[in-house]
């Protein structure tokens, strides 16, 4: 069984070297492992606690999901989605809200933090605090247990939040009875890489001393690195690696075989200036080719949103069902019985029935989607060549119904074959249980379609 890995990323500001040497890479990397099920999500529901600037938000969103998907992250191998497109998670934590202590909310250290603050100015304890910033650890609690993650790799700071995820699902459990979720487990980051930024403190927006990894191109990237602060020791003179910022920024890119020529190449007099054209040169080569693949993406937002888009799928593919049990469980049950049966659950509503909707590809060929009399999308066609083509297919899924062969084409997606042919696909989801939900639901649509004939 793969283990469960959920990762959150704050959509605030724009990616710099330190966040791609401290989170992107190793996360990229951690991503490629084949025990681990890995979900990665644009926290921008918490990035409002910390901004009101729409255009900031909206423009960070976008260059966060370039920056990562440019960096390498499989979005075929991974839940890659912004948080914003799961409606479970804000309803989910309605519910956590509900069984939350104050008191453990209290001792929240951000919550605790701004009181403190606030005492020590003589202002109101809780002045300019918004229920936002309270409520936080409940909205992280949900992100994490609306999936049911095994583990959550976090910071030092970040450990309280995890713990407290944990006891508000255990009271959630123990008040209804039942696991209903599972307590993740902290793994904390303790080989974090920390750059220092152009002033020799630790890189950050907060300190205005980041050096862009993407923003403005090669030619800001050089300049930026230009203006790192050094010392005095002219051209000829012994640098001391050690205490100089260019080669902790050099180390965290180089190999190293080049890590100990730079390093020599320091104690042997090499000027500052001749210093960070190597350094610029080396960040370079690692750099522009992701530079490349970010551009491309920026340029056409519209392929980051259908990434998201099939993301939040196979995100809800998990979160909806949950959310369907924690309903039945607190008692928001919908009908008249004490626990509806699935396929009870599954009817739709009077009136609607499962549909096609035809459309044309960006090549001219023609393909058509299944849509469940609710919405969900249930099939994907293989294209054709003229629409008449699309529409016989169509014809023939109407006419065969549930008949028709359904056979798993990957460990969590379906195929639909005809005559020994795969015609059609299902989405992704997120895990056997959703995929074979999926298939109790696209059996359904197509008996329903086969009564219309």
């Amino acid at each position: 069984m793969k283990t469960r890995v959920l990762t959150g990323i704050t959509t605030t500001g724009t990616p710099h070297l330190g966040n791609y040497v401290g989170a992107i890479r190793p996360a990229v990397a951690a991503s490629r492992r084949d025990d681990v099920d890995a979900f990665y999500f644009m926290a921008d529901y918490h990035a409002l606690i910390k901004s009101d600037d729409a255009a900031r938000i909206e423009r960070s969103r976008l260059e966060i999901a370039a920056t990562w998907l440019a960096a390498g992250l499989d979005p075929q191998k991974v839940t890659f989605y912004r948080q914003s497109d799961i409606p479970e998670i804000p309803e989910l934590t309605w519910f956590l809200t509900c069984v939350a202590a104050k008191g453990l909310l209290n001792r929240a250290h951000a919550y605790k933090a701004a009181v403190d603050k606030n005492s020590a100015a003589g202002e109101d304890a809780d002045a300019g605090v918004t229920a936002g910033l309270y409520m936080y650890p409940v909205l992280m609690a949900a992100d994490i247990l609306a999936f049911n993650a095994h583990k959550v790799p976090v910071g030092r700071d970040q450990i309280q939040h995890v713990e407290m995820t944990r006891d508000i699902g255990q009271r959630f459990n123990h008040i209804y009875g039942r696991e209903f979720f599972v307590l993740p487990e902290v793994v904390i980051e303790e080989q974090v890489a920390t750059l220092p930024g152009l002033d020799g403190r630790k890189m950050s927006k907060s300190y205005d001393n980041t050096i862009p990894l993407f923003a403005g191109g090669q030619k800001h990237l050089r300049e930026t690195i230009m203006r790192i602060v050094t010392d005095s020791r002219l051209p000829g003179e012994a640098k001391d690696p050690d205490s100089s910022s260019l080669f902790t920024i050099f180390r965290a890119f180089a190999s190293e075989a080049e890590s100990a020529a730079f390093r020599q190449a320091l104690v042997d007099g090499l000027g500052w200036g001749e210093a960070k054209q190597v350094l610029f040169e080396r960040i370079e080569v690692d750099v522009a080719p992701m530079r490349d693949s970010y551009d491309a993406l920026i340029a056409r937002p519209g392929v980051i949103e259908e990434i998201l888009h099939e993301g939040a799928k196979k995100a809800r593919a998990i979160a909806a069902p949950k959310m369907a049990e924690l309903r039945d469980a607190i008692g928001l049950r919908s009908g008249a019985s004490s626990t509806p049966s699935a396929a009870a659950k599954a009817a739709p509503k009077a009136g609607k029935l499962p549909r096609f909707a035809s459309f044309r590809d960006g090549d001219g060929s023609f393909r058509f989607r299944l849509f469940s009399a609710e919405g969900e999308e249930l099939l994907l066609s293989k294209s054709f060549a003229d629409p008449k083509s699309a529409g016989a297919l169509q014809k023939r899924i109407k006419e065969l119904g549930a008949v028709a062969a359904v056979l798993q084409a990957q460990p969590l997606a379906l195929a639909l074959e005809l005559d020994g042919e795969e015609v059609a696909t299902t989405p992704t989801y997120g895990d056997e249980q959703a995929r074979d939900e999926a298939l109790a639901r696209l059996r359904g649509a197509l008996d329903q379609l086969a009564a219309q004939e």
